[in-house]
C-alpha cells in the first residue's frame, strides 16, 4: 500500500476547482483558520471593550486576549462540535474558557460575558471582510494605476469599437482603457466606502436587546455609576459599549443591533458584486482582443502560463480566464445573500446560517479576481499596428456614421444615409474602399472628389471626443490619490 506523502489531508480545501482564488492573499483571509481567529479577536476585544468600562477587570481581559490564539485550538474539532448547537460559537466559547480557566480561573468567568453566537460569528463575518476588503482595495488600487498608465499612453491609438461583435465607429485604445479604468475607480470607490462605514460590530445579547451586557454590567460593577461609566444607565451603557467594542476591532459602531437588519451584508455585496462585474468586462475585452485573429493585445507571459494539454501551440487568455470565471459566480452569491436577507423573528434558522460559506466565497473569488487584474493590467502588451490594420479591414465602412452625417445638408439627411448604406453594401460586396464607391455615385458628381472622400473616411479624424475624454477619466484617477 503506498504511504500518503506527508501533510497530506484529505478534507484540506486547497482551491483545486477554484484557481482564481487559490493561493491569493483573499483565500489566506478567509481561511477556517482566520475566521476561527476573528472570532476570538472579537471576544477578547469584547474582554477588554468591558475593561474600558469598568465592567471587567484589566487582569481577566489579558488572560482571554493570550488564550485567543487560533493556533491554540483544533480547528476540525471546532468545525465538528459546531454541529452541536448549529454555529461554532457555542462550542469556540466553552474551549476558550476552558483555556483561560488552565491560567486564571477566575478571568473565565468574564469570556463572552452577556454575549450571544450572533455578536461573536456576525462580528467576525465583518472583521475578515474588513481585512479581505483591504486586500482587494490594494489590489484595485494596482490595476487603476496600471489601467491609468495605458489610457495615457494610447491617448490617441487608433482602434476600432465593436458592437455586438463587430465594427462599429472608430475609437482609441486609451479611452477603452479609461473605460475599464472608470469601473475599476467606481468600484474602489464603494468599497471604500463600505470598508470605512459600513462594516459594524455586533452587540446585541440574546435577542438583540442587549440585556444581558446590562445585566453582567450591574453584577460585577455595582459602584460604576457614579464613577461615571454609569452601567446601570442602560440607554449610556448601551451606547458606549459598542463603541469600545468597535474601536478596539477597527470596525464601525452601529446604531443598533443588526440581528435581522442585514444592511451590512448586503452593502458589501453589493460592491463586490460591482467589483467582480467591472474586473470581469476587462477580462472579456482582453479574452476577445487577443483572439488569433484580432490579435490586439496579449497577455503577461509566463512560464507554463495559457498552456494547452493538448496543443503545444496555444497560449491561452488564462488571467481573463479566471477572471471571468469569478465575475460569472458572484452574482449568484449576491443573489444568496439577498434572499436570506428576509428574515424572521429575532434570529431566523437557517438564513443566518446561509450567510457564512456564502459570504466567504464572494470574498475569495472577488479578492482572487481583484489580485489577477493587477497582475494583467499591469503586464498588457498593447499592439498598436495590429489595431491599425483591423480598423483598416473594412476599407472606410468603419467611418460610414460621418459619410452620412456629411452628406445630409447636401442631400437630405434620409438620401444621404440610403445612399451610404447603398455605398456600403457595394464596397462590402465588392472589396473596393467605401470612398471609391461614392466617388462613382452619380449623387456627389461635382461635389466630392476621390481625394475628399478619402479624407472623410480617415478613422484619426472621426474619433469624437475620445481624447477629451480620456483626459476626464485620468483627471478623476488623480484626483483619488490626492485626496487618498
Amino acid at each position: 500500500m503506498t504511504t500518503p506523502r506527508p501533510g497530506w489531508d484529505p478534507a484540506l480545501d486547497t482551491g483545486l476547482l477554484s484557481p482564481v482564488r487559490a493561493g491569493s492573499a483573499a483565500e489566506a483571509a478567509t481561511t477556517d483558520a482566520a475566521f476561527l481567529q476573528a472570532m476570538l479577536d472579537a471576544e477578547a476585544a469584547l474582554a477588554r471593550a468591558q475593561v474600558r468600562l469598568g465592567t471587567v477587570p484589566a487582569a481577566a481581559a489579558e488572560a482571554v486576549t493570550a488564550a485567543a490564539r487560533a493556533e491554540l485550538f483544533d480547528l476540525r474539532e471546532v468545525a465538528v462540535r459546531a454541529r452541536e448547537a448549529a454555529n461554532p460559537v457555542v462550542a469556540l466559547v466553552r474551549m476558550l474558557a476552558e483555556a483561560v480557566a488552565r491560567k486564571d480561573p477566575e478571568a473565565a468567568h468574564y469570556v463572552h460575558q452577556g454575549s450571544t453566537s450572533q455578536d461573536v460569528l456576525d462580528t467576525a463575518l465583518m472583521l475578515v471582510a474588513a481585512r479581505t476588503s483591504d486586500l482587494i482595495l490594494a489590489d484595485l488600487d494596482r490595476t487603476a494605476t496600471a489601467l491609468a498608465a495605458l489610457a495615457r499612453r494610447h491617448r490617441d491609438t487608433l482602434t476600432a469599437a465593436r458592437t455586438l461583435g463587430q465594427h462599429a465607429v472608430p475609437t482609441t485604445f486609451g479611452l477603452k482603457a479609461a473605460g475599464w479604468l472608470q469601473a475599476v475607480l467606481d468600484a474602489e470607490e464603494r468599497l471604500r466606502r463600505v470598508r470605512e462605514d459600513s462594516l459594524p460590530v455586533q452587540l446585541g445579547g440574546a435577542a438583540g436587546t442587549m440585556a444581558g451586557y446590562l445585566e453582567y454590567a450591574r453584577l460585577y460593577a455595582p459602584g460604576s455609576a457614579e464613577q461615571g461609566t454609569a452601567p446601570g444607565r442602560s440607554a449610556a451603557y448601551a451606547q458606549q459599549l459598542p463603541s469600545a467594542f468597535a474601536a478596539e476591532l477597527g470596525l464601525a459602531d452601529p446604531l443598533v443591533p443588526w440581528h435581522t437588519v442585514r444592511t451590512p451584508l448586503a452593502d458589501l455585496a453589493a460592491a463586490l458584486s460591482l467589483t467582480a462585474a467591472g474586473l470581469g468586462t476587462l477580462a472579456a475585452d482582453v479574452q476577445l482582443l487577443s483572439r488569433t485573429e484580432t490579435a490586439e493585445v496579449t497577455e503577461p507571459a509566463a512560464e507554463g502560463r495559457g498552456s494547452s494539454s493538448a496543443m503545444p501551440h496555444k497560449r491561452n487568455p488564462a488571467l481573463a480566464a479566471l477572471i471571468r470565471s469569478a465575475a460569472y459566480q458572484v452574482p449568484g452569491l449576491v443573489g444568496t445573500l439577498a434572499q436570506v436577507a428576509v428574515t424572521d423573528d429575532e434570529r431566523p434558522a437557517g438564513a443566518w446560517h446561509a450567510e457564512w460559506e456564502t459570504l466567504r466565497a464572494l470574498l475569495r473569488l472577488t479578492g482572487g479576481a481583484a489580485a489577477t487584474a493587477a497582475e494583467l493590467a499591469e503586464g498588457l502588451t498593447v499592439h498598436p499596428e495590429r489595431m491599425r490594420a483591423n480598423l483598416d479591414l473594412t476599407g472606410g465602412l468603419v467611418v460610414s456614421e460621418r459619410l452620412a452625417a456629411v452628406l445630409s445638408p447636401e442631400l437630405g439627411r434620409a438620401a444621404a444615409k440610403q445612399l451610404v448604406a447603398a455605398a456600403s453594401a457595394r464596397a462590402a460586396g465588392t472589396g473596393r474602399h467605401l470612398a471609391d464607391v461614392l466617388a462613382a455615385a452619380p449623387e456627389l458628381a461635382g461635389r466630392h472628389s476621390a481625394h475628399s472622400l478619402r479624407e472623410l473616411c480617415d478613422p484619426a479624424r472621426y474619433t469624437g471626443a475620445a481624447a477629451a475624454l480620456v483626459d476626464r477619466v485620468l483627471a478623476r484617477f488623480r484626483a483619488t490619490r490626492r485626496c487618498g
